[in-house]
């Protein structure tokens, strides 16, 4: 047996007993698949420094899905982006004259989520954690930048523009369909305090260090995976 005739032997044998042991090991077929989704928000705040009003808002997003078939769960990477609104309450002249106040506030969000198999791939309960990023609280109606915010006396509308712009949340939810369509209704919680920043802001008022609030987030979407 020349040189060349036993490395090319010692090749393909090690090239079978690869494949064999790629075989033997490979227990089940990822599907991988990329979603499209949009649809509408419900957001608000949960804060005690402020009255506030949820709002009806828009989302777009994007997911990597990986259906495991031989596992209980599957797993999806999420980007959204979202215009979301709140209405905070605020007066232009004396507190009996309050009115909600529109604000608007644009969020880019990355999740991980595990869908947990309710009725097989179709009905899912998706958990996982969520990183944020958001700009800030924008006045709508510009005419209102001076309103003063109901339960203070010297903050005005837009001295709350500054809120905490990255922020972790927690999602639950449920995504059902057949095939490559789905719809999904999420609820994203905030972790993190989205006024902390305003404790920065040296604001003229009373306990202006005790600025707290938690975003509370509906969103209910379509997807289409292909």
């Amino acid at each position: 047996m020349t040189r060349k005739t036993y490395i090319l032997l010692v090749a393909l044998s090690l090239t079978f007993v690869t494949l064999c042991e790629a075989q033997r090991g490979r227990r089940y077929t990822i599907r991988n698949g990329i979603g499209i989704q949009g649809g509408i928000t419900q957001f608000d705040i949960n804060t005690d420094n402020f009255e506030t009003k949820s709002n009806t808002g828009w989302i777009f997003g994007l997911s990597a899905v990986a259906d495991l078939p031989n596992k209980w769960y599957n797993i999806s990477y999420n980007i959204q982006l979202s215009e979301n609104n709140v209405d905070i309450s605020g007066f232009s002249t004396t507190p009996a004259s309050a009115e909600f106040i529109e604000y608007k506030v644009l969020m880019a969000q990355l999740s991980f989520l595990m869908q947990v198999k309710l009725v097989g791939s179709n009905v899912t309960l998706d958990l996982g954690p969520m990183v944020q990023f958001n700009g800030e609280l924008e006045l709508k109606d510009d005419a209102k930048e001076n309103y003063t915010i109901t339960g203070f006396d010297n903050l005005l509308a837009e001295d709350i523009a500054a809120i905490t712009k990255f922020n972790v949340n927690g999602t639950v939810g449920v995504s059902a369909g057949f095939g490559r369509f789905k719809l999904r209704a999420h609820y994203i919680y905030g972790f993190t305090n989205m006024l902390n920043k305003l404790n920065d802001e040296n604001l003229n008022v009373p306990n202006s260090e005790n600025f707290k609030g938690n975003q509370s987030m509906w969103t209910f979407t379509a997807m289409f995976t292909f």
